[in-house]
């Protein structure tokens, strides 16, 4: 069977992205398989896949993701999470949880970030876990990202507290930098000790597969791929006529009296997904044809 359509994906621990396509790769057999939003090894949850002609729509998924994370303060790290070597460690029983509602409401909203060390941004065209790994430091570009809500789900008090938090943002974002920045205002360092994302690009957690269910599906022959515009809700849709759906499917430009403006999904008799448009002066513009009409 060729698939085509997302798989919602619950990463397993110590697996990277990559790992995760090649896995799919080889229980679908299916050689076009991409995915959205890498998750660090060490992170689980919401992986979305993309199968098929799919992987062509992943560029128009939606970029805000949710996370739950556990930060451990008065330890600072070189990955800013646990995974890397412990580069200083102090007590910070006295820390209250007062205090640390105060230096966490700084983190909301547009703040400036800079990535960690150990992180797929290119800098010269080299990444920079690849610079950290050779002993090379160089200055990592900061950039504007965007926290929509922080909330605080847990506070474990002790010689080195733990916080569990579940945070909204926009792409981007960096939760082991929040953790590496948090501890830098409470003047204890911080780290990162765990992290699950919850939401990704339209996919949530509670609607994912793991490697488990997937095989099992596969098994009992009814596993069926999330349909291709699934994820694509947050677009505005256009309806085409058959004569008009012809056309634009075959890459022409189609007039649509329409008030919508901007990239729009596009469909046959209301049901049938067609691909990707752009509406413009009541113009219809084809970006991505998903289902060309024979």
């Amino acid at each position: 069977m060729l698939f085509q359509g997302f798989l919602n994906l619950n990463k397993p621990f110590d697996w990277t992205s990559h790992d995760c396509v090649a896995r799919v790769r080889k229980l679908l057999r299916l050689k076009r398989v991409g995915h959205a939003g890498t998750l660090d090894p060490a992170a689980t949850g919401v992986l979305p896949i993309a199968l098929g002609k799919a992987t062509r729509l992943l560029q128009y998924l939606p970029e805000n993701k949710a996370y739950k994370a556990t930060i451990r303060l008065g330890v600072r790290t070189t990955t800013d999470d646990l995974e890397g070597e412990i580069i200083s460690s102090q007590t910070c029983a006295g820390l209250s949880l007062a205090e640390v509602k105060t230096a966490l409401a700084q983190f909301e909203g547009k703040i400036e970030q800079i990535p960690p060390n150990y992180s797929a941004i290119q800098v010269d065209g080299k990444r920079l876990y690849d610079l950290a790994r050779q002993g090379k430091m160089v200055e990592v570009p900061v950039r504007t990202v965007e926290i929509f809500q922080i909330d605080i789900l847990d506070w474990r008090e002790g010689d080195f507290p733990e916080l569990d938090v579940a945070i909204a943002c926009g792409s981007g974002t960096y939760i082991r930098a929040i953790a590496r920045d948090l501890g830098e205002i409470l003047e204890t360092g911080g780290t990162l000790a765990a992290l699950l994302r919850t939401q990704s690009s339209g996919f949530d957690l509670t609607d994912s597969l793991t490697f488990t269910d997937l095989e099992a599906k596969l098994q009992g022959g009814t596993f069926q791929p999330l349909a291709p515009d699934a994820a694509l809700q947050h677009l505005l849709s256009v309806t085409l006529p058959a004569t008009s759906a012809q056309k634009w499917c075959q890459g022409q430009r189609v007039s649509l009296n329409s008030e919508v403006t901007g990239i729009v999904r596009v469909y046959q008799e209301e049901t049938r997904f067609l691909g990707v448009g752009q509406l413009q002066d009541e113009v219809l513009i084809p970006q991505m044809v998903f289902e060309p009409i024979s």
